[in-house]
C-alpha cells in the first residue's frame, strides 16, 4: 500500500526466511465507494508466510500507517515495535477490538535498536505533525536501508528536537543501499512552514475575536491542539471538546505528559454554555467533512449541544485530504449559510503540511547518498517526480525504481529490479464486514444510486399457474409512484404480458424463465420510454 495512493502505506522487508512490516495504515473510500467505512491493505501474503514475520515496525501515529492494525492483527500476530506515544494510540484503538491483550506491543525511544531475525532496525528521530515520529535505518546482511516514515525538517518544533539530521549524515557516510522516502509534497517548491507560524495565526484570530471561536484540526495533531488550547489560556477563554476521536487523543496525550493543558480549562459541553459566550473556544472534529464527525453535525444542525449562527467564528485548520474537497466545500458553504464567519482559505495561514518539500527532500539525499532509491507514499506522478529529483541529486538512473502495490523489488549484488508481484490491492471495510464487500457489490450500489431501483412482484396460483392478482410494482429512488401512475400502469401490463408469454412457450412453473423475461422486458421498456435503467429486482410467488 501506499504507492500511486494517498493513504494504506504498508511496506514487506524480506531477507531469506526473515520478514519485517513497516506500518499498518488504512485508506480512505472513494466516492465511488457506497458505504465504505476504510480500506485496507490486501495481506494474503503476509498470512501465507506468517511464521517468517518477525514484527511490524510503526513509523507514527496517523491513520493512514496505524488504522488497519484492529483488522490485521486478526489474522496475523507478530509483535508491534514502536514509540511510546504511537503505542498509546495504538492501545486505544485496540481495546475497541478487544486485542490489547492479544497483542504485544514493545515502546522503543528515538536512537535505539531492534534486533529482529536477520535485521536490525534503528530508530532515528523526525519531525512531522505528531509526536514521536520516526524513520528507520534497516540494516541487513546486504547494507542498510533508510525508511523516512512521514517527515519533515522544522527548525522550530513545537516540542521536542529538530529532526536527526546528523545521524542520517553518519549513514550516508557509512554507506546506505537504499533510500525509501515520503513523496507527498515533492511538487511544492522550497522548505515547508514551521507549525509554530500556525499558533501566531491563531493568537490574531482570537486575540480580539468577540464571538465564539471553534476550530477543527486532525485529532492527531498534537502539536496543534497545544497551540490552540496555549491561545485560550492567554485569551482566557474556556475550552470545550468535541468528537470522540479528539477526546480521545487528549486524553492519552495528557496522561503522557505528551500535552500542557492547565486544570480547569477544559469544560464539558453541557457546562460550557453558562460561560459568555464570547469566552469559549470549541475544538472540534471533522476537518475533512466526514459525515457524523461533530462539526459535520454543527453544520446541519444534527449536533446535540451546539447550535450555529452569526455570533460563531469556525476556523478550519486542516487541508484537503485528496478525494475530500466536495464534502468540505458542502460543510464550508452550510456554515455560511447559518451566518458564521469561516475562515478556511490557505492564504489564512491557519494550516501547515507535516510533509517535506522539495528543498528538504533533496538534502535527505544529499546526507544520505543512497545507492538506490525508491520513491514511497504518493501518487503516481509524486512518485515519478521525485525519482526524478534523486536522478538529478546523483542516484544513477537505472538504479531508480517507481514501484506499483504488490511489486517485489529485489536487491542482489547484481543490482536492483523488480522481480515477480504477489497478491496485493484493497480490501473494504463495511461495518464489521472486512473484504465481504467486493466490486460486484460496489457495483450494485453505483447502480442503486445512480438509477433507483424496480421490484416487481408477481404472485400466481400452485395449482395451474394463473396470475391472482396484477403486478405490485415496487420503486425506490426511480420514480414516486403516485405522480407516476401511467408508467407504472404499463409495467404491470408488460408484466403480465410477459408472464403469459412465457407460459405459453415453456412450462407453466418455469419460475426462473419467467423471472428472467421480466427482467429483461421491463429494462427494456424502462430505457426506452424514460432513458433510464434502474435495478430490476423480480419476484415470483407461488400461493
Amino acid at each position: 500500500g501506499g504507492l500511486g495512493e494517498i493513504g494504506k502505506n504498508m511496506t514487506v522487508y524480506e531477507f531469506g526466511s526473515d520478514i519485517i512490516v513497516v506500518d499498518c495504515g488504512i485508506g480512505f473510500p472513494g466516492n465511488d465507494m457506497y458505504g465504505i467505512d476504510a480500506v485496507i491493505p490486501d495481506i494474503t501474503y503476509l498470512e501465507e508466510n506468517a511464521k517468517r514475520i518477525k514484527g511490524i515496525f510503526i513509523t507514527h501515529g496517523h491513520e493512514d500507517h496505524i488504522g488497519a492494525l484492529p483488522y490485521i492483527l486478526k489474522k496475523i500476530n507478530p509483535p508491534i515495535y514502536t514509540c511510546r506515544f504511537t503505542g498509546a494510540l495504538i492501545s486505544l484503538k485496540l481495546e475497541e477490538h478487544d486485542l490489547v491483550k492479544k497483542t504485544k506491543i514493545i515502546e522503543v525511544s528515538p536512537g535505539e535498536t531492534v534486533t529482529a531475525g536477520v535485521f536490525s532496525v534503528e530508530f532515528i528521530h523526525i519531525n512531522h505533525s505528531i509526536p514521536d515520529a520516526v524513520a528507520f535505518a534497516i540494516k541487513t546482511p546486504m547494507g542498510t536501508v533508510v525508511h523516512t516514515g512521514d517527515f519533515k525538517i522544522d527548525v522550530t518544533p513545537i516540542s521536542g528536537k529538530m529532526a536527526d539530521l546528523t545521524r542520517l549524515g553518519t549513514l550516508g557516510n557509512e554507506g546506505v543501499l537504499a533510500l525509501l522516502a515520503d513523496s507527498t509534497n515533492v511538487e511544492k517548491a522550497g522548505h515547508s512552514e514551521s507549525e509554530s507560524s500556525v499558533g501566531k495565526r491563531f493568537d490574531e484570530l482570537i486575540k480580539d475575536c468577540d464571538k465564539r471561536i471553534i476550530v477543527t484540526t486532525f485529532a492527531s495533531n498534537v502539536h496543534r491542539i497545544q497551540q490552540i488550547i496555549n491561545a485560550a489560556v492567554k485569551y482566557r477563554r474556556k475550552v470545550g471538546i468535541t468528537g470522540r476521536s479528539m477526546e480521545n487523543i487528549l486524553r492519552v496525550s495528557t496522561e503522557l505528559g505528551v500535552m500542557n493543558v492547565p486544570e480547569g480549562l477544559i469544560v464539558p459541553l453541557e457546562k460550557l454554555k453558562n460561560v459568555p459566550r464570547n469566552k469559549q473556544l470549541i475544538i472540534s472534529t471533522g476537518s475533512q467533512g466526514e459525515e457524523m464527525s461533530a462539526l459535520y453535525r454543527m453544520a446541519f444542525s444534527s449536533h446535540k449541544q451546539i447550535l450555529i449562527d452569526a455570533g460563531d467564528r469556525v476556523i478550519i485548520s486542516a487541508s484537503a485530504i485528496p478525494g475530500n474537497e466536495i464534502m468540505i466545500s458542502k460543510v464550508i458553504d452550510e456554515l455560511f449559510l447559518k451566518g458564521a464567519e469561516v475562515v478556511y482559505d490557505k492564504d489564512m495561514n491557519i494550516h501547515v503540511s507535516g510533509h517535506a518539500c522539495r528543498e528538504e527532500l533533496r538534502m535527505v539525499q544529499a546526507l544520505v547518498r543512497p545507492k538506490y532509491f525508491i520513491p514511497v507514499h504518493g501518487e503516481v506522478r509524486m512518485l515519478c517526480r521525485h525519482g526524478e529529483l534523486a536522478k538529478r541529486m546523483g542516484v544513477l538512473p537505472s538504479n531508480v525504481i517507481i514501484p506499483s502495490i504488490g511489486d517485489v523489488i529485489e536487491i542482489t549484488d547484481k543490482g536492483i529490479q523488480k522481480s515477480d508481484t504477489v497478491p496485493a490491492g484493497e480490501v473494504l471495510v463495511d461495518g464489521f464486514g472486512v473484504g465481504d464487500v467486493g466490486s460486484v457489490v460496489l457495483r450494485d450500489r453505483k447502480h442503486l444510486a445512480d438509477e433507483g431501483i424496480v421490484v416487481v412482484l408477481v404472485t400466481v396460483s400452485s395449482y395451474d399457474g394463473e396470475l391472482l392478482s396484477e403486478p405490485e410494482i415496487i420503486t425506490r429512488g426511480f420514480v414516486y409512484v403516485r405522480e407516476s401512475d401511467d408508467l407504472i400502469e404499463q409495467l404491470r401490463r408488460v408484466a403480465t404480458e410477459t408472464v403469459y408469454q412465457v407460459q405459453q412457450k415453456t412450462d407453466l412453473r418455469n419460475y426462473d424463465a419467467i423471472k428472467g423475461k421480466m427482467k429483461s422486458n421491463i429494462s427494456g421498456y424502462l430505457y426506452r420510454t424514460t432513458k433510464r435503467s434502474p435495478m430490476i429486482v423480480t419476484v415470483v410467488t407461488e400461493v
